[in-house]
């Protein structure tokens, strides 16, 4: 009875780790960042992201919010570049649950005696890049990437794009 009552716990530790935003930087280490304080969108780079108009403007409405409160502004002569890349794919997890009792060792786990359950699980893995551009040299000087699981609710999508944003950005500028 008391691993019927550890699978509840098990189940909601498994999906609060697929809540987790995985993040990674990687930048120019010739680059004096604190040259940059203008920004502006890479309006031809985000207008070849295959995503919704919708999650484009949240992405970005996020990305505006996220660099304006580190005190950088948006102009029409910037100093940065921002552009965006998506990526997306399908995650299938199957996972097998089997007890019994077994020969000479009391209950534990048994594949042949009480058979088994298989566990099919689903979700879409989203991967979100953002690339931060030298205006005048039009160079690529950092670039953040984010991966997590995606969902459909539209409430929680603003949540996630805003959270996927956010660990992103905080790694920028870098600090060695």
């Amino acid at each position: 009875m008391k691993s019927l009552k550890i699978i509840p716990v098990l189940l909601l530790l498994v999906l609060s780790a697929c809540s987790a935003v995985r993040v990674n930087a990687d930048y120019d280490r010739g680059t004096n960042f604190t040259q940059y304080k203008t920004y502006a969108f890479h309006k031809s780079g985000i207008d070849k992201v295959e995503i919704s108009e919708f999650d484009k403007k949240r992405i970005l409405r996020a990305i505006d919010t996220q660099l304006s409160s580190m005190g950088m502004t948006k102009s029409e002569s910037p100093d940065l570049l921002v552009n965006i890349f998506t990526k997306e794919r399908e995650k299938v997890e199957v996972s097998q649950f089997n007890a019994g009792w077994g020969y000479g060792w009391g209950f534990g786990w048994n594949p042949y005696l009480w058979g088994g359950q298989n566990f099919v699980s689903s979700s879409t893995e989203g991967t979100l890049y953002i690339d931060l551009i030298d205006a005048k040299k039009k160079e690529l000087i950092w670039e953040g990437k984010g991966v997590g699981n995606l969902t459909e609710n539209r409430a929680d999508k603003e949540q996630r794009i805003n959270e996927f944003v956010a660990k992103i950005l905080a790694q920028f500028p870098p600090q060695e």
